[in-house]
């Protein structure tokens, strides 16, 4: 195995894992997750109900199927989609002034607060998911399963 591949299962694992983690909580507590997402004052709240029931939904299939290598070409692009849009919301409450929980990860014992930290994690996995979205369009092979 070269070490482009071993970087691409790497970056697949841990986006995958990411994401899967990032939405178990949401999942368990979709109305905990709504007034994360209301604290940002971004969004109708007709919107927000269904971004809370929506969002985690999709971070876990799109963790799943990244890990499994199923579908790899579209989930990346849905996980970069998701990356470009936490970015908006978490720049958007820093150049506000808001203090409040990004609403990232509902499991964790200390919740993360938006701020650079969270601006520079958000980079990364974007970073992440569009490398592995180009190895994906690169390979004949649609599902590069582990």
């Amino acid at each position: 195995m070269n070490l482009r591949k071993i970087l691409l299962l790497a970056s697949r694992i841990l986006l995958g894992v990411v994401f899967i983690f990032a939405a178990v909580g949401k999942i368990a507590n979709p109305g905990g997750f709504a007034e994360d997402i209301d604290n940002y004052r971004m969004l109708p709240y007709i919107l927000v109900v269904i971004m809370a029931v929506v969002l985690p939904w999709t971070e876990a299939v799109c963790g799943v199927l990244i890990i499994s290598g199923k579908w790899l070409k579209g989930s990346s692009f849905l996980l970069i989609l998701l990356n470009i849009m936490f970015i908006i919301a978490v720049s958007s409450a820093v150049i506000r002034g808001l203090d409040i929980e990004c609403g990232c990860f509902s499991l964790a014992s200390s919740v993360p607060r938006v701020g650079l930290v969270r601006l520079l994690e958000d980079f990364f996995l974007l970073a992440l998911s569009i490398f592995v979205f180009r190895e994906a369009a690169k390979s004949r092979n649609p599902s590069l399963k582990i």
